[in-house]
């Protein structure tokens, strides 16, 4: 049976989902591969109606984990959900707030104050480069000098109070797909589920669920979210305020388009500049090699007028007239005149 539930990608939706302490181990069960025995809602904050860039939803939890060898780890759970191409450094702020944190130091039982581990959630609802994984696991591993790995000593509380490990899930890359416990917990958030008339709702058959009291019961919870009128309310909210940041956006998006062809035919008109100051300066310079050409000729000419010059005064010092000096220079008898 088909059956309308409100959509989790909305911040509303999302928190009240979460609020639950049944649905968030469940969730964070499934996202770490072993048991939560107890999970609790630590201080937090929620992005509102005053966002300006983002959609940015965070939530933190204490989660005590079951072990493989049966004894429980505390360990701390940072969830962070965005609708939208998030810029990293939102998300390096929140990761810097944690390990800034006294209350992250544990207090019992740990006379060298080491810091509690940490695993960081990214729900996003966007994809990351070309990585086509729709849930990647970001695990640190140590390593010596030469490269190998260390697993002696290993986990450590000082490195682990140091790093942390990562689990980055692309939302658009669900695609119904179901194939393990996490893809079918997180196959609510399967945004190709839409109603194709109202994007706050998923339809999704029931009788997939049948048999697993978990799913049945986040989709009852999830069902009387699309159920409540305040929840629809904060649901249009938010559907009016990412309008207005679309709309920015494009409008931005269309600006930079503009900015960046002027720019490139700025830099086109700058190019045709260049080449015509090019055949101007090559032109400039066949000029002055011309110049030279000519001035170098002229040097020649008049050091031949003067060998002529000194030499039709020798002849005529010797006394020889004009015509024959002529005759002797090859000159005409006009210009031997003019010599003497």
């Amino acid at each position: 049976m088909i059956i309308h539930i409100a959509n989790p990608i909305y911040d509303a939706v999302f928190k009240y989902l979460m609020e639950d302490e049944r649905i968030a181990k469940t969730l964070l069960s499934a996202l770490l591969k072993k048991k939560v025995l107890t999970v609790q809602s630590r201080r937090h904050e929620y992005t509102n109606g005053t966002r300006d860039k983002v959609s940015m939803f965070r939530i933190d939890f204490a989660a005590q984990v079951l072990q493989d060898d049966g004894t429980a780890k505390l360990v701390l759970i940072e969830l962070q959900k965005t609708w939208l191409d998030t810029e990293t450094l939102r998300f390096r702020q929140y990761l810097g707030a944690h390990y800034s944190n006294p209350e992250n130091i544990t207090k019992d039982d740990n006379p060298d104050g080491f810091a509690t581990p940490m695993i960081a959630v990214y729900l996003l609802g966007h994809r990351v480069g070309d990585i086509e994984e729709p849930v990647l696991y970001v695990n640190h591993k140590s390593y010596n000098y030469e490269g190998q790995e260390v697993t002696k000593g290993i986990p450590d509380p000082f490195v682990e109070s140091l790093v942390h490990n990562s689990i980055i899930i692309q939302i658009p890359l669900l695609h119904g797909q179901v194939n393990n416990r996490l893809e079918k917990v997180l196959s609510v958030f399967d945004q190709s589920r839409k109603d194709k008339h109202n994007r706050q709702v998923l339809n999704i058959d029931e009788d997939l669920y049948a048999d697993d009291e978990e799913m049945i019961y986040i989709l009852h919870r999830l069902t009387s979210a699309a159920a409540n009128a305040k929840m629809r309310q904060d649901m249009n909210v938010e559907d009016e305020y990412f309008s207005a940041i679309e709309k920015r956006d494009t409008e931005i998006m269309v600006r930079d388009k503009r900015i960046e062809e002027q720019e490139i035919k700025l830099a086109e008109q700058d190019y045709k500049l260049a080449e015509q100051d090019h055949k101007l300066a090559e032109n400039e310079l066949k000029i002055a090699e011309n110049e030279l050409k000519i001035a170098e000729q002229d040097h020649k000419l008049a050091e031949k007028e003067s060998q002529i010059r000194t030499l039709v005064t020798a002849l005529a010092g010797k006394g020889l007239s004009c015509k024959e000096i002529a005759a002797l220079t090859g000159c005409k008898t006009e210009d031997i005149k003019l010599m003497l």
